[in-house]
């Protein structure tokens, strides 16, 4: 399973599922199996807590394309 990785700023906030929103320096962690089920991990920076994004399954047609969905992610989750 390949994971990814990202620190960045969410000063409008992100929804999670067990939480609520959460904002400011944030983690984003996304990890894609070899079927292309793809699971997205997020907490503050830092922290030991990890929290979800809320959905169903998420899954690529393509596992390649892992790198550019995590990028994506991340700029849509930091935008302003």
């Amino acid at each position: 399973m390949e994971k990814k990785s990202t620190v960045f700023t969410a000063t409008h906030g992100v929804m999670t599922a067990e939480v609520g929103v959460i904002s400011g320096e944030l983690e984003l962690v996304t990890a894609c199996g070899e079927d292309g089920i793809l699971t997205l991990s997020i907490t503050y920076n830092g922290a030991a807590e990890w929290y979800t994004l809320p959905g169903e399954e998420y899954r690529l047609h393509d596992v390649r394309d892992h790198e550019v969905v995590h990028e994506m992610l991340v700029r849509v989750l930091e935008r302003p």
